[in-house]
């Protein structure tokens, strides 16, 4: 048997099936998403979305084979890519539904600041973990901690500044999910949280453009049952609640044809990713919805059992960080079409159209693989994984 084989049977196969069962139920929804619309692009969305499919897959058991400390130190040349093209984007690239986030080469359109939030992962897990071996002043917490949270910040800023504030609001819990994973004293922590809260109002105020603040605010006013204006900035949340709420517990039917999407009422180009979610609980109802979110769930546990078998402290920082992305992702789009959350355009991981997040989120899944399969000793990283996972130094 050779060594290549036998990491291959190694493979952590409950994360793979969970992972494709996912993929299979998006290509589904997409489908099912845009089935009856007059433009062929949506019509034809999910035979793309095989294509991007079939190219994750490639990417996804080269990054599982490949031992990931290898992987690990592109991640600074990769944070860079997603830097630069993320700056091209603002600077001259598509804009599509508002935001400055689309960059096109060729024939090909995507989105950089999915390989930026690649990058940073990846940076990140270098710079809380083998960085100090450099020099010894990288041993300061303070130091390390400046060194992560500026890396993260960056690129937030970028994104941020392109208009797509649900993509700039990942780089918060993937930069919190890494930072108290990498045995950073928890008074630190508590510091930098409490001063980022107190940027909040004046972010809001003096960072946000108006329809930015328009949706908060709009959100705000639904909750509080005020009254908003449903043909014009209230209009995409009154109708998403609406396609959830009548659902109800087994949904209209896969395909039923006399649906709020169908009838136009949720917005076409955005039904297949941003809003995926309502016409998945309109056609198939609370059940499967239920059933999704486990699946979901079951994802996140995987990535963090597999943190606490990683071998070294920059498995679990990567572990960490995809989780926190996954998480972030799917808190974001499954709240913003329930309305607990602004609608922020945000995709949902595996289960969205869209082709350079799809390869994003296979890589990164094989990346949490290729810890699994290289791990050391079952005592040996459990012992070492203890103290990162379960404590705080204060």
């Amino acid at each position: 048997m050779t060594p290549l084989f036998r990491k291959f049977l190694g493979m952590n196969w409950f994360m793979v099936v969970n992972m494709y069962a996912l993929i299979a139920f998006g290509i589904v929804a997409i489908y099912s998403a845009g089935w009856m619309k007059e433009e062929a692009s949506l019509v034809n969305a999910w035979n793309r979305q095989i294509i991007w499919v079939v190219i994750g897959t490639v990417i996804f058991f080269v990054s599982s084979l490949i031992d990931y400390q290898w992987v690990s130190w592109g991640g600074f040349p990769l944070y860079i890519a997603g830097i630069v093209l993320s700056l091209l984007a603002l600077i001259g690239g598509d804009s599509v539904h508002g935001h400055e986030s689309w960059l096109q080469i060729g024939p090909v359109r995507f989105q950089p600041s999915q390989i930026a939030v690649a990058g940073t992962i990846l940076l990140v897990a270098l710079l809380l973990g083998p960085v100090h071996t450099f020099h010894p002043i990288f041993r300061n917490p303070f130091v390390k901690l400046g060194l992560a949270g500026g890396a993260c910040m960056f690129p937030f800023g970028i994104v941020l500044a392109q208009g797509d504030f649900g993509s700039a609001m990942v780089f918060l819990p993937v930069a919190a999910a890494m930072i108290l994973v990498g045995n950073i004293p928890f008074r630190y922590i508590a510091v930098v949280t409490l001063l980022g809260l107190s940027v909040v109002p004046w972010a809001f105020f003096f960072g946000l453009e108006p329809h930015q603040k328009a949706r908060i605010t709009v959100f705000i006013d639904m909750l509080a049952g005020k009254p908003v204006d449903t043909q014009g900035e209230a209009y995409a949340a009154h109708y998403i609640i609406q396609a959830v709420g009548s659902g109800g517990l087994t949904g209209k039917g896969f395909l039923a044809e006399k649906t709020i999407n169908n009838l136009g009422f949720i917005p076409k180009r955005t039904a297949i990713n941003d809003f995926v979610f309502a016409v998945v609980a309109e056609e198939w109802g609370f059940y499967v919805t239920t059933a999704l979110i486990g699946a979901f769930a079951l994802l996140l546990i995987q990535c963090l059992f597999v943190a606490l078998y990683s071998r070294d402290t920059v498995g679990r920082l990567i572990c960490a960080g995809v989780a926190g992305l996954f998480f972030a992702h799917v808190f974001q789009h499954v709240g913003m079409n329930l309305l607990i959350m602004p609608i922020t355009g945000i995709p949902l991981p595996f289960i969205s159209y869209g082709g350079t997040f799809l390869l994003i989120c296979m890589f990164l899944c094989g990346m949490a693989q290729s810890i699994w399969v290289h791990r050391g000793g079952t005592n040996q990283r459990i012992a070492s994984a203890g103290p990162s996972l379960g404590t705080f130094r204060y």
